[in-house]
């Protein structure tokens, strides 16, 4: 199986060649590119290999940049450090989508799908990406309604509708309310970004996932940047990076 790989760090490229190389022995990996820019050159220069990882920020953009630019007919799957691209992923060329650090069983349950759907077909090549999407059916997820938070020695209960924002500093991962209160969680943030409505909060950094409903403005702010003004207080610039500006526009509903 030939396998091409987008990724622009290092680290994370030489664990997922590792991994690919222990659940799928004989694998060969064709190319390791870091950029939207060098991944279009190589597809319009190279023939398709059997299946696509692709990180989504890569160091020009994020890759969803790429299938605007040509048109990609294997199989991707997505890897990232956070899980707000998910919705998007899935409605380009995605068949899976990986949470960094990628772990040995979620990649062999992966590469297992890709197989099972390979072989759903007579012919021996995948057909027309198209085809192969409309035979997925992703579940529907379920959101929670509501967070067991602490506040001392007490256990509160807070509606999901409710929370302004998480953040996280120093190791501590705090819940404030649309009210201004301050609660503590046992959680870090990317596991409750899987637990929440996508639609509804967005990971703006790796400091704050903030709640549609808390935000006051949005600012322009230098080198691309955006700066988020909540409603309530925050004792700290809560700010967007100029690779995540764009996502942020579209899920506000630019």
């Amino acid at each position: 199986m030939k396998v091409l790989i987008i990724e622009d760090e290092a680290p994370a490229f030489r664990r997922l060649q590792k991994v690919l190389e222990e659940v799928q022995p004989g694998i060969e990996i064709v190319e390791v590119l870091d950029s939207v820019e060098e991944s279009i050159k190589w597809f319009n220069n190279h023939n398709a290999p059997d299946l696509v990882f692709m990180d989504i920020q890569l160091s020009d953009g994020l890759s969803f940049q790429i299938f605007e630019n040509i048109k990609i007919t294997r199989p991707v799957i997505f890897t990232t450090a956070f899980d707000e691209y998910m919705l998007k992923a899935f409605k380009v060329n995605s068949i899976d989508y990986l949470l960094k650090p990628i772990k040995k069983e979620d990649l062999a349950q992966s590469i297992q799908k890709f197989h099972e759907m390979k072989s759903a077909f007579s012919d021996r090549e995948l057909p027309d990406l198209n085809e192969l999407i409309s035979k997925i059916k992703v579940d529907d997820r379920k959101y929670k309604a509501r967070f067991l938070a602490k506040q001392g020695e007490k256990l509160v209960s807070v509606e999901a509708s409710n929370i302004a924002y998480f953040q996280t500093r120093h190791g501590v991962v705090h819940l404030v309310t649309l009210q201004d209160k301050k609660y503590l969680m046992d959680k870090n943030l990317d596991e409750l970004g899987l637990q929440l409505d996508p639609d509804k909060f967005f990971r703006a950094n790796r400091q704050y996932l903030i709640n549609f409903s808390a935000i006051k403005t949005v600012h322009k702010y230098h080198k691309g940047k955006l700066l988020v003004e909540l409603l309530m207080s925050s004792d700290e610039s809560l700010t967007v990076s100029s690779e995540k500006a764009g996502i942020f526009r579209e899920w506000l509903g630019e």
